[in-house]
């Protein structure tokens, strides 16, 4: 039995099939010590080598949702004196990746994974995932800026960002974002442009998958839902 190299490629390291296509490219991967081109294909009890590496083989993808709190790093290495978000999970999850990020003052709805596909098609715009997040503002936000924001979209550095608000109470301070972007530190940067402090930015829902219950700290395995 055979597989495409990439797919297998991409299941063993929890890769895209696209970074798994770049390696073959650069000629890292080997086939019982011969070198391939892209398109190829493994079979059974063949032996895949990655820079000289053999690939070691798992059984399955593993998916987590996690509730990151406040104050943990979405990176393996620890900076300074903040946490990382690995130290809340067991030692077998250490191997998996986020889905994008939540920067270290931000909380919530954090999906972890070694499926490299998945990850892509969660993150990549093109596919269109909605993410919605619980956030406070230093100052009640005027009625022109919230039109500014919602209906127009603010210039940034890297181009327009038009969110999606929903005012939760009568103080102005506490909104529903929704987007479908994921730029870095985007839902702050659109509202420091006007003058705006975001204070709380807690993640509620990334596409099919919402906190619910869950605890902040907490995580549950979840499964793959596109």
């Amino acid at each position: 039995m055979s597989e495409r190299l990439n797919k297998y490629l991409a299941f063993h390291l929890g890769l895209s099939r696209r970074e798994a296509d770049d390696l073959i490219s650069k000629g890292k991967v080997l086939i019982d010590n011969m070198p391939i081109a892209l398109g190829a294909r493994v079979e059974e009890g063949q032996t895949v080598t990655v820079s000289g590496k053999p690939v070691a083989q798992k059984e399955n993808y593993s998916y987590i949702a996690l509730n990151k709190p406040r104050g943990y790093v979405s990176s393996r290495k620890q900076q300074g004196e903040n946490p990382t978000l690995y130290s809340l999970l067991p030692k077998e999850y250490h191997a998996l990746k986020p889905v994008g990020r939540l920067d270290k003052d931000s909380s919530g709805l954090l999906l972890l994974t070694d499926d490299g596909d998945f990850a892509f098609q969660m993150t990549h715009p093109k596919f269109y995932k909605v993410k919605t997040y619980e956030v406070s503002l230093s100052t009640p936000l005027e009625p022109l800026h919230q039109q500014m924001i919602s209906d127009f979209g603010i210039q940034l550095e890297d181009g327009p960002s038009k969110l999606s608000l929903e005012r939760k109470d009568e103080s102005r301070k506490n909104w529903t974002v929704t987007m479908h972007e994921g730029r870095n530190r985007q839902i702050r940067r659109t509202f420091a442009a006007l003058g705006y402090e975001v204070t709380i930015l807690h993640r509620t829902s990334f596409g099919n998958y919402a906190l619910n219950e869950l605890e902040s700290g907490a995580f549950q395995s979840v499964k793959r839902i596109d």
